[in-house]
């Protein structure tokens, strides 16, 4: 049996910063809170859980006191740091450097009065944090009927954006869509570089291997595109979170494996989905 490895399997820059971000902080404070689970990961999230750990998924959740609150990778909305802060506790954000950029481009266009269209998933965090810095105007599209929501007042200007994780060639036809409108507008494609090299090596592997692995946690966004992409390339593509979801009597019928795995995927997960499919 031959397995692929894809070199770019596993925390991303900022995944990984955040995560490393919360187990230094748990040496130094008794109430520690993430904002949201620090990563789309359940190993992870519950191994925090175990060290004293709380997840916050409302801001109201947060009781009064003293703490410390740590901002997870995919950043949050100006609204959510101010509260945090009256509330008395302390702020560690471990936002991914590419999230807070954005964060920072729509609010300087969207203060000039510009309409902010964000390419992505309106329900993800990541998308909800970016459009919460936004002072204007400011729309979410998916897919192209969503494109048919945007209502642009004569004069003014739209700026597109991206979430980091979005899928390149979808992003570049919803532009080309949007452009098609003949509204005046301006784009910044904020697709984070590990995101295209992740996806288009998963693309590659799974082009010609006989199965693909994907490894992610359920809720992982990135992960689910690593998957949609995988499926299109290879019928015989399996999602699991850890190595106890696969079926290895069924994975070593296969002669050529693939195996990838999303941005909150620790290593210890891939590697030992890598040891399973080689006994």
């Amino acid at each position: 049996m031959e397995i692929i490895i894809a070199k770019s399997a596993g925390f991303c820059f900022g995944v990984k910063k955040a995560v490393d971000t919360v187990y230094d902080e748990i040496q130094k404070q008794n109430s520690l809170y993430t904002y949201g689970p620090i990563i789309h990961n359940e190993e992870v999230v519950n191994d925090l859980s175990s060290k004293g750990v709380e997840v916050i998924n409302d801001i109201d959740e947060l009781p009064e006191g003293q703490g410390i609150v740590v901002i997870r990778s995919h950043g949050a909305t100006k609204k959510v740091y101010e509260t945090i802060e009256q509330k008395g506790y302390s702020i560690v954000d471990a936002t991914c450097p590419f999230v807070k950029k954005i964060h920072n481009l729509v609010e300087e266009e969207s203060s000039k009065g510009n309409i902010i269209v964000i390419i992505g998933n309106e329900k993800h965090p990541e998308v909800e944090g970016i459009r919460g810095w936004v002072k204007s105007e400011s729309f979410v599209v998916e897919n192209q009927d969503d494109i048919e929501k945007i209502n642009v007042s004569d004069g003014k200007k739209i700026f597109i954006v991206s979430q980091t994780t979005f899928n390149p060639i979808k992003f570049n036809n919803l532009v080309e869509i949007i452009a098609q409108k003949g509204y005046d507008y301006n784009v910044v494609n904020t697709i984070c570089n590990a995101t295209n090299t992740r996806q288009a090596e998963a693309r590659e592997i799974a082009r010609k291997v006989d199965a693909m692995i994907v490894i992610g946690g359920k809720n992982s966004s990135n992960t689910q595109k690593l998957y949609e992409i995988c499926s299109a390339e290879c019928d015989n593509t399996f999602y699991i979170q850890t190595a106890n979801d696969l079926d290895f009597d069924k994975i070593r019928q296969y002669s050529r494996i693939g195996i990838t795995a999303g941005a909150s995927t620790p290593k210890n997960i891939i590697e030992e989905v890598h040891t399973e499919c080689q006994k």
